[in-house]
């Protein structure tokens, strides 16, 4: 699979500096996304940021970034959205 292509003007260390988690990696974003927040609905991820049991994630087709909870099987619930990666990462 090929990785994950970071937005514009963003590496994995500026990841790590804006959201605090030194650990923060990007993951494979072949995953079951289920949104919760408003009218339930599947989302179909372009790219997911992992930060231990939390993900952001920028689904196809949408400019929205979302934030969820991670689950052991890989599969994610979103409960909140931000307008771009910044706000998102600073909401963790």
């Amino acid at each position: 699979m090929t990785p994950a292509r970071l937005p514009a003007g963003w590496t994995l260390q500026r990841i790590r500096d804006v959201s605090g988690d030194r650990e923060a990696v990007v993951l494979d974003a072949d995953r079951m996304v289920r949104l919760v927040l408003g009218t339930p609905r599947t989302l179909r991820p372009e790219l997911v940021p992992g930060f231990h049991s939390l993900c952001i994630l920028k689904p196809l087709h949408d400019d929205d970034w979302y934030m969820g909870s991670l689950y052991d099987d890989g599969s994610m619930n979103c409960w909140a959205v931000y307008g771009d990666l910044h706000e998102a990462l600073r909401g963790l």
